[in-house]
């Protein structure tokens, strides 16, 4: 049975990826000077390294633009440097013919630039710059402060857990010193409470017995005295 269509077209897919897949790392270990190491091709590995490929490749172009555009502005800065050089030469002005004090304090101006990130000689972007630097620095030292009292606040509170914790530590031991005590005194009540309930049944043991001697002696002496006992529970 002939395949179809669609099947053609996507092992056509498949074969062109996996072209790709292995100019993609011919290109990446031929730069490393290393052989592409032999492995099996399958369909999850091609597509693993495709997207691989495709990643890589978008960021090499994408840092080759950079690369580019790094160049271009280098070559300018140096041909726009060789005309200041050339006019500075022509006016009497070029470094070799300038005082030491002179140079550095060009290049500490330079430095100061560069620092504040200044493209222009004019005074007004100093100013700016010095300005926005200082503003910078009022801010930090603000939060600074504000960290600096939020310190001093959890310090406080530090202090005072660890002082109540402390009370909280004495206290637990003065307890435990009283557990013994308490418990040989919990002890002799329990002893006595037995006791006075021993006593207690033997009281009323004792009072039915008086009772029941009272009745007897009642019928003994006078018998025609009708005498009601009333029990006693015990």
């Amino acid at each position: 049975m002939a395949d179809s269509p669609g099947s053609e077209s996507k092992s056509g897919a498949d074969a062109a990826r996996m072209g790709e897949v292995k100019a993609w790392l011919a290109s990446q270990f031929d730069a490393i000077g290393k052989e592409v190491p032999d492995f099996e091709y399958t369909p999850r590995t091609i597509a693993h390294f495709h997207d691989l490929a495709t990643v890589s490749q978008a960021k090499t172009k994408a840092a080759n633009i950079v690369a580019a555009d790094f160049c271009q502005k280098a070559a300018e800065y140096r041909a726009q440097a060789a005309r200041v050089r050339e006019i500075l030469e022509h006016v009497g002005l070029a470094q070799e013919s300038l005082p030491s004090n002179v140079v550095g304090s060009a290049q500490v101006l330079a430095n100061v630039a560069n620092l504040l990130n200044i493209r222009d000689t004019e005074l007004s972007s100093f100013l700016v710059a010095a300005a926005d630097i200082s503003l910078r620095k009022t801010g930090v030292e603000e939060k600074r402060a504000k960290v600096r009292n939020d310190s001093k606040v959890l310090l406080d509170y530090t202090r005072k857990a660890i002082a109540r914790l402390t009370y909280l530590k004495r206290t637990l031991a003065q307890l435990e010193d009283d557990v013994a005590p308490c418990e040989d005194q919990m002890d002799s009540w329990k002893t006595n409470l037995a006791v006075m309930a021993s006593k207690e049944r033997q009281y009323f043991q004792q009072h039915s017995n008086y009772k029941v001697s009272i009745h007897l002696n009642s019928l003994l002496h006078y018998p025609n005295i009708n005498v009601t006992l009333v029990p006693v529970s015990v």
